[in-house]
């Protein structure tokens, strides 16, 4: 690793370097080839999928710093959703519509919104082989790919099982509607209190929200067949890119 190198210069390269990971691996011919994809798996459609993937999990450095900034406001809200659920409890619309079953949803949105951080802790993980590799970047694929054969297959079981949340509380078309008004509640609220509540605090939470809105939107334009067969494919494509790199 050249020593004109900071830290900060190679998160950024692995950074690029794992998007372009990303792009390679979900391109529709690729795909095509190596699985029987459902008629409806076009290629816009793959192409919306990895977009929405690049632009709201794994987003260019420069919006990166915007988002950690905001979701490390939103982790103390996130390992401790009492104090979001102390809002909630203030309105009796919501009380009346969704009752005790209110801390479950707010639960599971916060715990769909883990899948943004534990990417980023991946990547700091990628940094460090970085950094012990000694190669500067910027880094291929193939390089990205070494980086991660040296991490455990339990950090990257780990990685895959946070995604899988993700798209579990996407493909519960119910359920993500009710999170949704929920965190839109959230962020109304907290804005009338700008006292109490920072601009990070309320900008992590419209973050949270656009990732889920926008995942919602990806499942809605699909056949309801059609969000099942995306929801497997998506968790079998990585769990075989795990076992690949592994084997």
């Amino acid at each position: 690793m050249s020593k004109k190198s900071t830290q900060k210069e190679i998160l950024n390269e692995v950074i690029l370097g794992y998007r372009k990971v990303i792009e390679d691996r979900y391109q529709y011919d690729t795909l095509r080839q190596k699985y029987d994809l459902p008629a409806f798996f076009n290629e816009a459609r793959i192409n919306l999928f990895r977009v929405y993937f690049l632009d709201y999990i794994y987003p260019l450095p420069a919006k990166r710093m915007e988002l950690d900034e905001a979701f490390q406001s939103l982790d103390d809200y996130i390992k401790q959703p009492a104090k979001l659920l102390r809002i909630l409890l203030d309105s009796g619309r919501l009380l009346f519509k969704y009752g005790r079953h209110l801390p479950k949803i707010l639960s599971a949105g916060l715990k769909a919104l883990q899948s943004f951080r534990t990417a980023t802790q991946f990547e700091h993980k990628l940094v460090q082989q970085a950094i012990l590799s000694d190669l500067s970047p910027p880094y291929s694929i193939e390089v990205i790919n070494g980086f991660i054969k040296q991490l455990s297959k339990a950090d990257l079981a780990a990685f895959i099982d946070s995604s899988q949340h993700l798209f579990e509380t996407l493909h519960n078309r119910v359920l993500v509607k009710k999170i949704i008004e929920i965190v839109e509640y959230l962020i109304a609220k907290m804005q009338k209190r700008r006292d109490v509540y920072t601009s990070l605090d309320i900008r992590g939470l419209e973050i949270g929200r656009d990732i889920i809105k926008n995942g919602d939107l990806l499942f809605d334009q699909l056949p309801k067949e059609g969000q099942q067969q995306l929801f497997d494919l998506v968790i079998r494509i990585e769990r075989e890119i795990l076992e690949e790199l592994f084997s």
